[in-house]
This record gives structure tokens, C-alpha cells and sequence, in this order.
């Protein structure tokens, strides 16, 4: 792609946009998360800088997201005795996004099942919603998570803050009412906190503000801390890294499908890690791939990763002259535009269609969000991926098994009319024939034993006829070296047909077909019939 003078203004007027939006955004998220404002400020310079320059997508912008602003809050509050060790996490996710990156781990996360990041997604957007009613009641508590929320709700409903609350409802409302075609000059956050703050500022004054932001350049603040509570860190750590990883990348998406590109996914990680891990170093919040700061990036003409840098260079001049006058603005008006952000988060579309999802589809959505709202995010991702999985496997089991083919045939139809193979029963089934087609895995394993095992008995001969399977995993290679075992114990001869490439490989290796000679292992099916021949002969 060439780079030209009408590039270069796209992408100054994108950056320009996108910061107007960042700055209100990154404020509340870093008061949400309990590190600060000036922590979300520097969280998005940093991260947004680090990941445009080392990442793998185009024109993503990236900084403080909902899901990783709620994840810090839990982090500070719950996995953390000092800013240090809270610090100490970012670094670590940081580093674990560069290792998935670097072995190449970022196409299998874009895998998560769209059921599972609904249902988290939906249930940050909840968090984010219900974390703003302490500060639109006028109530202060830094870094309150929801179980102090809930504490605090019922004395603040008691004794509400009405200047607050008016601030933040017509600030909300600003953000819902804002018209579409007046979005392309002024973002809908930016003019939300404007209306919020200058009825703060002039009408309803004397609610809580956001108080000092420090300005200049941050400084390192990371302290490398005890081996033992690197080992605790490690299990918040790892979750941070795979919430910024997914959330990156489902961006990405997003922005491939405006661009009509491609983004690397592995490179992106890369990206991502680089500017978690420096954020963590200096005190900034850790951040990921901002959906709606990319949406209006692309669309306001920014389509190079020039564009993310001219973001994060004004945002840093803003923080090194300006800081001071964003100090006034009313908590309350950045919890109105933060109310909007977590109500845009919710998977509404999903939502609306749960009355079609199969009750499975249901349970998972139900219970990521639930769990996402009330227990953590590791759970509710855990849980989510665990039952999407088992889902996923029994819908397996059934594709593998209707590929089971297990019949009788009969003598007559066997042998071809051969006169040495006529009984004295003309509908004697001497010969068994299974047939697996497709591919096996431990999806299926555990059924294949009930569906054929019963039968195998039934005959002096039973032929296993490998030439249409085209994978087997170890579980399967396991239940076939079981139905060997049947017929062995019954008296059941085997003869296997067709076996090449990967099954015969994995059975092999398996030491699946020990029990059977090697003169009953052939290549067509006429060479097992001249095999069955000698045994029933």
C-alpha cells in the first residue's frame, strides 16, 4: 500500500476523532477500575501507541475497555494488597499475550464460541451499568466494586445527591438522543460530557468532581514483588490476558469487516502484549482493541496504524499541558457517558433471540452472564468454554455415529454365490461388517463400544473397513482396541480393511490391532473376503 498525502490526512483526521471519544472514556474507566483517571489517560497513550505500532491490524484503535476496566476492578480489589502487586498482573498479562502471540495461539482464541464472549460481554455491560449509580447519586467510593456497590445503594438511595442525579440522567440522555448525522462531527460521548459537565459547572454546582489529575510523563512504578505472590498473580494474570486478547480480537474482526483486510491475529497479540506489559510498568491501565474508537477511526478515514500513534501523541500532549481542565468535570457526567458505554456493550441482538436458542445455547448464555455479574469473569469463562465444549461434543457424537455403518451380510450376498461359502441356511450371516466413515474422536468414543460392541458376537467374522476414515484421535484408536478385544473374547475373527494415513498411523502408534495377524490387515475388500474365506472354510 502506497502511503500518500491523502493517507496521511485520513488518518490525522481518525486519530484527531478517536481521541475526542478516548478522552472522556479512558477518565471514567480509570476511576471505574479503582487506579485512577490519570491511570486510563496513560493506559490509553500507552497501549494505544505500543499496539498500533507492533500490532497486527490496521486501523484498530486501542486502549481502556469496559471488560478490562471491570477485570482490573476485581483485580485491585480482590487479587492485589498494594498498587504494586495490581501492577505486577498487568506485566504478567502482558507477557502471557506476547507468548500467545509468539506460539502462534491467536487464531484458536478467535474460536471462542460467540454463545460464551455474549454472554460475558453482556454481563460486563451490566457491571459497568450498575458500577455508575454510586456516582450518579453523588456517592464517592473509589474503585467500589459491585459488592460494595450493593453495600453503599441503599444509604445513597436514602440520601440521593438530585444535583448528581440530574447531571448524570440528562448526560445519559445526551448520549441515547444524540442525532446519527451530527455524530460525524461530534462524537455522542463527547457531547454527553460536555452537556453533563457545563450544567455541573454552571446550573448544579457542588457535586463531586474528578479531582487532581497528575500531568507530565508517568514514571516507573513497578516494583518486582515476592516469588510467592507472583504464583497468585498468575491466575488473575492469565485471565486479563485472555479477555484483552479475545476482546482484541473480536475487534479486529470488526474492523476487517469494514476494511475488507485482513488482520494478523498472532501479530495483533504481540501488539496488544507489548503495550500491557509497559502500561503495567508505569501505572497505566491495561487495555485491548476499543470497538468503538475503531469503528469511528475507519469511518472518520483512518486506515494505517499512523492513525493510532496520532491518537496517542495528542492524548499525551492533553495529559502533559491540559490535565488541569478536566479536573471539574462532575463524576456524575462521566458516569452518564460511561452508563451509555456499558448499555452499548450489551449483546442486545442476542438477547432478542434467546426465545430461538436451543436450551443448551441458553444455559451457557444464562450462565456466562450470570456468573460474569455476580461470581467473576474467570468463572464465567471458564464454565462458558467448559459447556460449550461439551455441547460441541455431543453434536460430534452424533454427526461421528450416523457415519457408523454396523450390518450382518449375508453369505449368499458375501461370498458372491460362491458354491464352496453355501450353507444349509441360505440366510445365514456369518460375516459382521464395520464401517467407519469419517472421522472418530473422543466425541464419539465412549458410544461406539454400546452401538456395535453387542454385535460383534453375533459372528464367526466381523471386518472393520477403514477405507472412507479420514481421522482418528486416541480415544477412538482406545474403543476400537476394546471392540478388537470383544471379538477376541467372543471368538470372533477380525480382519481389517483399508487402513492407511493418519488411522493407521494413530492405531499403530495406539498398539490398537495387536490381537489381530498381520494376514487379516489387507487393502480391499475382496482380499478380506478371500481372508473370511479361510476362516470359515
Amino acid at each position: 500500500m502506497r502511503y500518500d498525502l491523502d493517507t496521511f490526512r485520513g488518518d490525522l483526521l481518525g486519530g484527531l476523532t478517536a481521541t475526542v471519544v478516548a478522552l472522556p472514556v479512558s477518565l471514567g474507566f480509570g476511576i471505574a477500575s479503582g487506579m485512577g483517571p490519570a491511570a486510563g489517560l496513560y493506559g490509553a497513550i500507552v497501549v494505544g501507541f505500543f499496539a498500533s505500532v507492533f500490532g497486527g491490524t490496521k486501523s484498530q484503535i486501542s486502549g481502556p475497555t469496559a471488560p478490562m476496566a471491570v477485570a482490573m476492578a476485581v483485580v485491585v480489589t480482590s487479587h492485589a494488597g498494594t498498587f504494586a502487586e495490581a501492577l505486577t498482573v498487568v506485566v504478567l498479562a502482558g507477557l502471557l499475550q506476547i507468548g500467545l502471540g509468539v506460539s502462534r495461539m491467536g487464531r484458536f482464541i478467535a474460536y471462542t464460541p460467540h454463545v460464551v464472549v455474549s454472554g460475558f460481554m453482556s454481563g460486563i455491560g451490566i457491571i459497568v451499568i450498575l458500577l455508575q449509580t454510586l456516582p450518579s447519586l453523588g456517592v464517592t467510593i473509589p474503585g467500589a466494586g459491585l459488592p460494595r456497590t450493593f453495600e453503599a445503594l441503599p444509604a445513597a438511595l436514602d440520601n440521593p445527591n438530585l444535583s448528581a442525579l440530574a447531571i448524570a440522567a440528562v448526560t445519559l440522555a445526551v448520549g441515547f438522543l444524540w442525532p446519527r448525522r451530527w455524530r460525524r462531527y461530534v462524537p455522542g460521548p463527547l457531547a454527553a460530557l460536555v452537556a453533563g459537565t457545563g450544567l455541573g459547572l454552571t446550573v448544579l454546582t457542588g457535586t463531586p468532581a474528578i479531582g487532581a489529575i497528575p500531568t507530565g510523563l508517568p514514571s516507573l512504578q513497578w516494583e518486582l514483588p515476592g516469588g510467592q505472590y507472583l504464583l497468585q498473580a498468575l491466575q488473575p494474570a492469565l485471565i486479563l490476558a485472555l479477555l484483552g486478547s479475545v476482546d482484541s480480537l473480536l475487534t479486529s474482526l470488526v474492523a476487517d469487516s469494514m476494511t475488507r483486510q485482513r488482520h494478523n491475529p498472532d501479530r495483533e497479540l504481540v501488539g496488544q502484549g507489548i503495550g500491557n506489559t509497559i502500561a503495567g510498568l508505569f501505572g497505566a491501565l491495561p487495555g485491548a482493541g476499543a470497538t468503538i474508537g475503531t469503528v469511528i477511526n475507519i469511518r472518520s478515514g483512518g486506515s494505517t496504524p499512523v492513525s493510532g500513534v496520532v491518537r496517542s501523541v495528542v492524548l499525551l500532549a492533553v495529559v502533559l499541558g491540559l490535565g488541569r481542565h478536566f479536573e471539574p468535570i462532575p463524576l456524575a457526567a462521566l458516569a452518564g457517558v460511561l452508563a451509555k458505554v456499558g448499555w452499548d456493550i450489551i449483546d442486545w441482538r442476542m438477547l432478542t433471540l434467546l426465545h430461538r436458542l436451543r436450551r443448551e445455547q441458553l444455559a451457557i448464555v444464562a450462565a456466562t452472564l450470570l456468573l460474569t455479574v455476580f461470581v467473576d469473569l474467570l468463572t464465567a469463562v471458564a464454565v462458558g468454554l467448559i459447556a460449550s465444549a461439551v455441547v460441541h461434543a455431543r453434536q460430534l457424537e452424533s454427526l461421528e455415529l450416523d457415519s457408523v455403518m454396523s450390518i450382518p451380510i449375508l453369505d449368499q450376498v458375501f461370498f458372491g454365490g460362491d458354491p464352496e461359502m453355501q450353507g444349509d441356511d441360505p440366510f445365514a450371516a456369518r460375516v459382521g461388517m464395520v464401517a467407519l466413515k469419517g472421522s472418530f474422536t473422543v466425541a464419539s468414543a465412549s458410544r461406539l463400544v454400546a452401538v456395535i460392541g453387542p454385535e460383534i458376537g453375533d459372528h464367526e467374522v466381523v471386518v472393520f473397513d477403514f477405507a472412507e476414515t479420514t481421522r482418528i484421535d486416541d480415544s477412538a484408536a482406545h474403543v476400537i482396541r476394546q471392540l478388537v478385544m470383544i471379538a477376541d473374547e467372543s471368538g470372533t475373527a477380525c480382519v481389517v480393511v483399508g487402513l492407511d494415513g493418519q488411522p493407521a498411523s494413530m492405531l499403530d502408534a495406539m498398539h490398537t490391532l495387536r490381537r489381530v495377524p498381520g494376514d487379516r490387515i489387507v487393502a480391499t475388500i475382496d482380499d478380506a473376503r478371500e481372508v473370511a474365506k479361510g476362516l470359515l472354510g
